[in-house]
């Protein structure tokens, strides 16, 4: 949102793996949606003479794109990897952008933006809302419920399913049903988890695309998981979010503006307790 509120009448561009392109059609600060798989054998053409090129993710099929724009500038993210230094200028955070979201803010800024903190502008589509709201009643929940992601990309970053069990549990005994999220790589956590608890969650893995699942969460009063993407649409759409962190510090990488609410122990996640977590789950949800 940073370039798009200091540029009102600026059109952004966004090329975006298509996997995830759903989410960055629910930002309303985005013109037009690119999808694309770039590749040294599938290099992406873009005719239009740009202002300003920016690379958020610093790797090469991120620098492909960049090379190719037709651009007044080209700026990166700091952390610049697999020879994307190459194509676009490294802008460095500002000394107080501690969090990965503020310093990417911080490349907006050096192309001319004006914004002291990230605004995201996601909101999920009406007709993606509409189907949620039907796919959860065919499941029985009509009402309130935590949506509560098990998996992560990493195991290390996976939190027990017993604790995730107790968790779901006593929030199931507050009226807080859970309805469980992720992808087919979760399945596996997913599955643990319900093993483990007595009061058995919705189970909506694999049950949305990319932009349902961003409706899922809207629709959700809260969100627990580890560092994980769901964590971060939830924060983007300004839903609690409970963060359990081990081997990245939440400091850096917290569902954004809500450090109160992670849990961290660098020892191992296994130390975080379950009863804190509920604790923490019924604050937000009661505030």
């Amino acid at each position: 949102m940073c370039l798009k509120k200091s540029f009102p009448d600026c059109h952004i561009t966004w090329a975006v793996d298509p996997r995830f392109a759903g989410i960055v059609e629910c930002c309303e600060a985005v013109d037009q949606v690119v999808p694309v798989r770039p590749s040294l054998r599938a290099i992406p053409e873009y005719p239009e003479q740009f202002e300003a090129a920016l690379d958020m993710q610093g790797l090469l099929k991120s620098a492909i794109c960049i090379a190719k724009a037709k651009a007044n500038q080209k700026l990166g993210y700091h952390w610049q990897r697999e020879g994307s230094w190459l194509f676009s200028r490294r802008v460095l955070p500002d000394p107080s952008s501690y969090h990965v979201v503020d310093q990417y803010v911080d490349v907006a800024r050096a192309a001319g933006g004006q914004m002291d903190a990230a605004e995201f502008g996601l909101e999920a589509k009406p007709a993606d809302l509409d189907t949620v709201r039907a796919k959860l009643l065919q499941q029985g929940n009509g009402g309130k419920f935590v949506a509560i992601n098990a998996g992560a990309g990493w195991v290390t970053k996976r939190w027990p399913p017993k604790c995730y069990g107790a968790v779901i549990d006593a929030l199931a005994s507050e009226g807080f049903p859970a309805v469980l999220i992720g992808g087919s790589a979760d399945r596996e956590a997913a599955d643990e988890v319900k093993r483990e608890c007595a009061a058995k969650p919705v189970d909506f893995l694999g049950q949305t695309s990319v932009r349902e699942l961003v409706a899922l969460i809207e629709l959700s009063a809260l969100h627990i998981g580890g560092d994980t993407g769901s964590t971060h649409l939830a924060a983007a759409l300004g839903i609690p979010a409970v963060g359990l962190y081990s081997i990245t510090r939440p400091k850096r990488s917290c569902p954004y503006g809500q450090i109160d609410r992670c849990h961290y122990d660098p020892a191992g996640l296994s130390n975080i307790r379950p009863e804190a977590v509920a604790e923490t789950a019924l604050r937000a949800l009661a505030s």
